[in-house]
């Protein structure tokens, strides 16, 4: 199943338009922007069942039913319709995921999600459009859970785009550093900022994204305890900010990925970027072999990471399970629709127990 999955991702697919849900179906809990209430995972169910499955009315892969594609043109702010794209994110208002969305989407209606989990649940429901995540860090690396997010769930990667992320150190007004014993904030957030809060002295602790803990500071009145967040939700939630540029490089990027339920049209008029997942027998030079299919035709792998092969899509639960097995998520800097690609994918298939494309995208070559 895995080789004709990956066939089927490889050959074009053909046109097959979805039912789009009216504005009166979409969940009453996904809130306008600076609502600061954010979706949770409650609001869709279960989603994926035992078997792996999402909802049909989506239309997202299965075997039998390839999805429609959409166009390589730049994505439209808008739907036909003229309302705005709902993109989710994880995060509240306030948090450098909603900036990332708007910088994505300029013009979106970004939906706080609580979960990187319900923003993937959110776009598979039909209940928002696109949803922007983060996928890797300058500074902190990988974000684990979202590659192991990719894989369970059934969107298709149709962007990226680089954020510079520059955080704060906040307080409630009137607090100043030296009565701070404590500050809150997002694992990723904390790592990056390593070097000045442990030069501060402050016990860390980590909290579900950056804006909830400036919240919670805001809420609770706290005076030993403050929040490591955006200049943004300084704004929103009335904190003073005590430092400026706290991440322990001034060139701190997160790169975001861009999701939507059906893959874009991959093209060459510009530079496009692919991103697949394989797994691969154990043995001497395998891994070797299957890199060399990328060299051999100057194909630059910009990322490869190897993430714990868990029951999924592409493996199967009691059969020829061992401790230890791994999968390898890949970024190549090539478009499916070069010839060198198809190539390239059609020798690693012959390498690989398994296979699967999450996206061919266009780059982002920007500085962010």
């Amino acid at each position: 199943m895995a080789a004709s999955l990956t066939r089927s991702l490889i050959s074009p697919l053909t046109s097959r338009t979805p039912a789009k849900p009216s504005r009166s179906d979409q969940s009453p809990q996904l809130l306008r922007r600076r609502s600061c209430v954010s979706v949770r995972a409650s609001t869709f169910g279960n989603t994926n069942s035992s078997d792996g499955a999402v909802p049909a009315a989506c239309n997202v892969l299965t075997q039998d039913s390839p999805p429609r594609r959409l166009t390589s043109a730049p994505v439209p702010n808008s739907e036909c319709g003229g309302s705005p794209l709902r993109v989710a994110y994880q995060g509240l208002c306030g948090a450098h995921s909603e900036s990332a969305a708007l910088k994505a989407y300029p013009n979106c209606e970004p939906v706080p999600c609580d979960q990187f989990e319900t923003a993937f649940e959110a776009v598979e429901a039909c209940s928002v459009d696109r949803a922007v995540l983060p996928i890797e860090n300058s500074l902190g690396g990988s974000i684990h859970r979202n590659y192991d997010l990719l894989l369970r769930h059934r969107l298709h990667i149709v962007g990226e785009i680089k954020y510079a992320v520059r955080h704060c150190l906040l307080a409630n007004q009137g607090v100043k550093v030296e009565h701070l014993k404590k500050v809150l904030s997002h694992p990723q957030a904390l790592a990056q900022c390593e070097y000045t809060l442990t030069r501060l002295g402050l016990v860390r602790e980590a909290v579900d994204d950056t804006a909830g803990a400036a919240k919670h500071v805001a809420l609770e009145k706290l005076e030993d305890t403050g929040a490591v967040a955006s200049s943004a939700a300084a704004e929103i939630y009335g904190l003073d900010i005590l430092a400026e540029d706290i991440q322990d490089a001034s060139l701190n990027v997160t790169r975001f990925l861009m999701l939507a339920r059906e893959p874009i049209i991959a093209g060459t008029d510009r530079p496009f970027k692919t991103s697949i997942v394989f797994s691969l027998e154990e043995g001497p030079g395998i891994l070797h072999k299957a890199l060399a299919v990328f060299a051999e035709r100057q194909i630059n792998l910009t990322k490869i990471e190897s993430r714990p092969m868990r029951w999924s899509s592409l493996t199967s639960p009691g059969v020829g399970a061992r401790c230890f097995h791994y999968l390898f998520y890949a970024d190549f800097e090539a478009s499916m629709a070069s010839d060198d690609a198809k190539m390239a994918l059609q020798d690693l298939e012959k390498l690989a127990t398994s296979l699967r494309i999450l996206g061919s995208y266009p780059a982002d070559t920007t500085m962010p």
